[in-house]
């Protein structure tokens, strides 16, 4: 049977004096390598049209990490400070893409940025700036380092007792590549912490198991997936999950 297609959000790169449409190799090779999927590029061009139609043919949405943030003005956030990187184009296709998602029962993974972007499309609130916030660590990534040290094991994450992640991973606490600015503030309805931070702050969560499957985790286990356990078992299960989906729609 042909394999199901998951739909990749793309972030816009400019490249030279043009416009394009791009996704990390390391989301693309996850998908197809570790979900057993056949990826999908969707271009982020806020057409309410297209998204339809692109969520009529898939099987699953994997929302990608990206150097860009959510513009603030779409969780209620204080304006942002002078230099932030934004991808206006992306928010206006991801954030009506996660509802439309969620709403077919489509499986939907979310990982660093796409993670934040599914709590704000359900009604969330994000830190700007988590290393500011009393009492939180500094998440951000060395710049200056070789991209083994950047997407390295950096912190510990708790995981919530009974959850999917704690299922998989046959542990209650594992270490993880985490690396970022902005962070869960408040989560939105109907999603539930999947694992906390040393710090406390979400570095995990999903929806209610009763409305399908839907995950996000604020670390990276698209990087070298194949070298780590909790990694093979996240993008596992996504495909299963879009597999089930694909299953039901030819029926």
């Amino acid at each position: 049977m042909a394999r199901p297609i998951v739909g990749i959000p793309c972030d816009i790169k400019q490249l030279s004096s043009f416009p394009f449409h791009a996704v990390g190799e390391k989301y693309i090779t996850a998908v197809a390598g570790g979900a057993g999927a056949l990826p999908w590029l969707i271009p982020s061009l806020g057409d309410s049209e297209l998204l339809d139609e692109s969520l009529g043919m898939l099987d699953g949405i994997l929302l990608p990490g990206s150097p860009s943030n959510i513009q603030p003005h779409y969780y209620g956030g204080p304006p942002s400070r002078d230099g932030m990187l934004h991808d206006p184009a992306r928010d206006a296709s991801t954030l009506p893409l996660v509802v439309r998602a969620v709403e077919r029962g489509l499986p939907v993974l979310g990982i660093c940025r796409g993670a934040q972007e599914i709590n704000v499309a359900l009604g969330g609130e994000l830190y700007q700036h988590v290393q500011e916030e009393a009492g939180y660590f500094d998440h951000r990534e060395k710049t200056d380092a070789p991209l083994e040290h950047q997407y390295g094991p950096i912190h510990h994450v708790s995981l919530t007792p009974g959850g999917w992640l704690a299922e998989w991973a046959g542990e209650e606490r594992i270490t993880v590549n985490s690396l970022h600015q902005q962070g869960v503030k408040r989560l939105a309805p109907g999603l539930v912490v999947e694992g906390l931070a040393e710090d406390g702050l979400v570095e995990a969560f999903r929806m209610d198991a009763a409305r399908g499957f839907l995950l996000a985790v604020q670390w990276h286990p698209e990087w070298q997936y194949w070298n780590n356990t909790v990694s093979m078992a996240i993008f596992r299960a996504f495909g299963d999950a879009c597999r089930s989906h694909r299953d039901k729609r030819s029926e």
